[in-house]
């Protein structure tokens, strides 16, 4: 079965296509470093220089189809997926800027997403967003109905918006993150798109689930699990390849990890100012909020006066971790290691770890670049959930 990313980042959601046998016809992306990350990946999983198809190109451009359709040729596709540049959409987007992101371009990227699902017709596509989007509004309209009236021309598509809302949590992800997942079926094929749904099976609990007396749901994975096995390291410790043998199996590990392996990439820390390595030992020592260590350390106040209770955020051992966000790559103030020892903030390969990405992907660029990558990424293991409903409704087809 062969699938179109677009918008695809460094590739986290078709990760979780690749892990359900599906083939890769091209992936669409304007970052330079995420594609070659897809690059890489791609060799990965056995394409060879020829198959390597990534376009590097602005969707908004007028050719843009033309030259998917070089790289498509005569194949069908069965599968589009992909999710806009959701900036413009978040919450906290659109209270950073006074007219509320009401004047962005990529309000309307959605319509180059539209205007390649129109040329191809695949059977089945996913578009992921943040929550953000069922709020948005342009022009005093809300964006979602614009986007679900286009995609329901020639699509099926769910009723009921707070359906469409999964938690990557609910899919064995250590991570809290909410995301809008449209998912639409041809019309002339008469498959209803809640089968797909339906057949996204939740594996976990998650602290917020109503779902978690069912008998047949495994406790969530925290924190602890995914990450308490790397290297301690302090502030500006750490390499880009280290030596690591994990000694302590857990499920989750099992998953990601090729026990086989004695190595370790990415897990490099900042460099943190004496103030804040003062303030993450604290704070993760005490389990205090932001507001918790100024009023009983006034003296760790932050002179930029950025006193938002999530400026500052400790992630617990016992718990997912909060949303991982492509501002880490700007600072990691908001997910400070819970090891209070270590005095500092996550690891590429820690946030990588957290959004469930194995061990083996690989993350082209600097530091920057790799948190920005995987800030933005979909979990590959929500992904792949996501891949193989869709894998098992196109077989019985």
């Amino acid at each position: 079965m062969k699938f179109i990313d677009l918008f695809a980042g460094c590739g986290g959601l078709s990760e979780g296509f690749y892990k359900q046998g599906f083939k890769s016809l091209t992936h669409v992306e304007i970052d330079h470093h995420a594609c070659k990350t897809l690059k890489t990946r791609m060799k990965y999983y056995g394409y060879n220089d020829n198959d390597v198809n990534v376009l590097e190109e602005d969707i908004t451009s007028e050719d843009i189809i033309s030259k998917i359709e070089s790289h498509v040729k005569n194949k069908t596709v069965d599968v589009i997926i992909g999710g806009p540049p959701c900036q413009s959409f978040s919450s906290l987007g659109r209270a950073k800027d006074e007219n509320g992101m009401a004047d962005d371009p990529r309000n309307f990227l959605f319509e180059s997403y539209i205007k390649v699902l129109n040329r191809f017709q695949p059977k089945v596509f996913v578009f992921e967003n943040v929550t953000g989007l069922l709020s948005a509004k342009i022009n005093g309209k809300p964006i979602i109905n614009i986007i679900l009236k286009e995609l329901g021309k020639k699509y099926n598509l769910l009723k009921d918006i707070d359906q469409m809302v999964l938690n990557s949590c609910d899919y064995g992800v250590p991570q809290i993150r909410k995301r809008v997942i449209l998912i639409g079926t041809r019309k002339d094929l008469k498959i209803k798109p809640s089968i797909i749904y339906k057949g996204i099976i939740k594996t976990h609990t998650n602290p917020d689930s109503k779902t978690n007396n069912e008998t047949n749901l495994k406790d969530f994975v925290t924190v602890k699990d995914a990450i308490s096995d790397l290297p301690k390291i302090k502030p500006g410790e750490g390499k880009p390849i280290l030596k690591h043998e994990v000694k302590s199996n857990n499920e989750y590990l099992s998953k990601i990890r090729n026990f086989n392996d004695c190595e370790i990439r990415d897990h490099v820390a900042r460099t943190h100012n004496l103030s804040d390595k003062m303030r993450y030992k604290i704070m993760s020592k005490n389990k205090w909020t932001f507001a918790e260590l100024l009023e009983k350390k006034p003296s760790l106040n932050h002179n930029k006066q950025r006193v938002f209770n999530n400026s500052y955020v400790v992630q617990f051992w016992d718990k997912p971790a909060r949303t991982i966000i492509a501002h880490l790559y700007k600072d990691g103030n908001q997910f400070i290691h819970p090891d209070h020892t270590q005095e500092r903030t996550l690891t590429a390969r820690e946030a990588a770890r957290l959004q469930s990405f194995p061990d083996d992907f690989v993350f082209e660029g600097s530091r920057t670049q790799q948190y920005k990558q995987i800030g933005n990424a979909v979990p590959p293991m929500m992904a792949e959930a996501i891949a193989k409903s869709i894998k098992q409704v196109l077989e019985d087809i």
